[in-house]
């Protein structure tokens, strides 16, 4: 596949998916939290996945009013 993230972004529902790093779009009802590292990194846990996203200050805002 050959689209860039934005590109893609922009084709999906914005109340269901959002960028959480430069790297990562997230299916919102795929998020079981958000918790901050001991250094103060936000990071995205998972509901079906054992990997841990970086959450980018960048795309933080999004996730403060939830």
């Amino acid at each position: 596949m050959r689209t860039s993230l934005k590109e893609l972004l922009d084709q999906l529902d914005p109340r269901k998916f959002v960028q959480v790093h430069r790297s990562y779009i997230v299916n919102l009802t795929a998020v079981e939290r958000i918790e901050r590292d001991l250094l103060g990194r936000s990071q995205v846990y998972l509901r079906t996945h054992a990997d841990v996203l970086p959450l980018s200050r960048n795309f933080a805002d999004r996730f403060k009013t939830m």
